[in-house]
């Protein structure tokens, strides 16, 4: 029996060729969808100090979605990407020298006129999730919820009524809501001057926010549950619980393996980016289908009256759709 030896150590990254690219993923960008990003990534300035950039930006882009998508550690980059050091790097220049903060607000305005809205919200809404903390979070930023039962950090975010978002604060899972909404409302001040209202559930109506809201300008409305005890889909409230759904499709922000809570916060950015992008490459008459129910529904002949209830077609008609 023979055993094929192997020199040094595993690696999870092989030897790479700029430019090579073996397969696309379903993270990769379309041509479409890279025209909106591109023009809001800085460029590189010819006669410019430092090392030429070797990696199209391209790949780097695709490859920080591929991690945020699957939530695959840095290391683990598959071999096709960019080196893993070199992605990182982009990626916490980008988030620290304000280009990711920069390439999401406009994303936003531009999917908001897109939608027949003006590009600068006047309303908001907030709430907050508890998301487990994996062994590489430090103890100083982490903390127990015993609400939700989960040691982790919290996301707060505030988002607009179409569910885009518009401020974000990472904290620990200890932290209550009504404390974290200072920050959470004096970032949102800054990044949207034109807000002056805000909804937010039960759990901010304590402590004196509304009336520190209102040095800044911010009207809280809280939006309570009539009954306590059972399920109800409130008004306002359930745009920003989409929010979350969106964001945790992405398995890097499911659990937080962040070291820094700005590389949390900045997980939650790319996620919301991939999804504006993807609306602005769609063509016109697809770009407003997350506004509108556009459906038609047809019945095989003979069957019109055998419906499982009469009211189906009022149901039907009340989302937009017509039954043909």
């Amino acid at each position: 029996m023979t055993t094929r030896s192997t020199r040094g150590p595993a690696r999870a990254q092989g030897t790479r060729r700029a430019g090579l690219r073996a397969r696309g993923y379903p993270s990769d960008l379309t041509d479409a969808q890279w025209q909106v990003i591109t023009p809001h990534l800085p460029r590189q300035v010819p006669g410019h100090r430092g090392r030429p950039r070797v990696w199209p930006a391209r790949r780097i882009v695709e490859a920080i979605l591929y991690l945020d998508r699957t939530g695959c550690a840095w290391r683990y980059l598959p071999a096709d990407f960019p080196p893993w050091q070199t992605v990182y790097g982009y990626f916490a220049a980008w988030r620290d020298d304000g280009t990711l903060a920069r390439l999401h607000d406009a994303l936003r305005a531009q999917v908001r006129a897109a939608g027949g809205r003006d590009p600068e919200p006047t309303a908001a809404v907030i709430d907050s999730q508890s998301v487990r903390a994996a062994d590489t979070v430090p103890k100083a930023t982490r903390g127990w919820d015993n609400a939700k039962k989960v040691n982790g950090r919290k996301r707060h975010i505030a988002v607009d009524t179409t569910g885009l978002l518009l401020a974000v604060v990472i904290t620990a899972a200890c932290v209550q809501d009504r404390d974290a909404a200072r920050p959470l409302l004096w970032n949102l001040r800054r990044a949207c001057r034109r807000v002056r209202l805000v909804w937010a559930d039960a759990g901010y109506a304590a402590g004196k926010l509304a009336t520190w809201a209102a040095a800044l300008r911010l009207t809280v409305q809280v939006v309570a549950k009539r009954d306590p005890h059972a399920f109800e889909i409130l008004p306002r409230r359930w745009v920003v619980e989409r929010t979350f759904a969106w964001i945790s499709k992405h398995r890097r922000t499911v659990r937080d393996y962040e070291h820094l809570t700005a590389s949390h916060e900045a997980m939650i950015l790319w996620a919301m980016i991939v999804l504006m992008a993807r609306r602005l490459a769609q063509p016109d008459h697809l770009s407003n289908a997350h506004l509108a129910c556009r459906l038609t529904f047809s019945f095989p002949q003979g069957l019109e009256g055998a419906l499982p209830f009469e009211g189906l077609p009022d149901v039907v008609a009340g989302c937009g759709a017509a039954v043909v």
